[in-house]
């Protein structure tokens, strides 16, 4: 039985990890953690988001921008990750508002979705 959610994974182009890397462990402060040796040779990196991880892959042949599907990270200061954001030049895109949630969304410089959500 299902009881909760171990890791999630996006996608990135082959090559683009330092890119990458740079946008989610410099911009938004995740930390990198050692990737199995076993699979190494596929490309891309892990990061632990507090007892989770983002598992972040190596893929052709994907329209990350045509699609909605995303990674909604929490957090404790909505207001500060948005001025973090600007301040890298990640543009802002508002989203339809829900009842006690503040959020919007972006896209990271590899075309996934990304939202942010702070609860009310």
């Amino acid at each position: 039985m299902i009881n909760e959610i171990h890791h999630v994974q996006v996608t990135i182009p082959r090559g683009t990890e330092e890119q990458a890397r740079q946008f989610y462990c410099q911009v938004l402060g995740l930390q990198e953690i050692e990737k199995p040796a076993v699979i190494n040779e596929r490309g891309g990196f892990w990061l632990q988001v507090g007892n989770r991880q983002v598992h972040v892959g190596a893929e052709e042949g994907v329209e990350r921008l045509a699609t909605k599907a995303h990674i909604a990270y929490q957090v404790t200061d909505l207001a500060e990750m948005r001025r973090c954001l600007e301040a890298n030049d990640v543009a802002i895109q508002e989203d339809v508002p829900l009842p006690g949630l503040a959020r919007f969304q972006i896209r990271d410089p590899l075309g996934n979705k990304i939202e942010f959500i702070q609860p009310l």
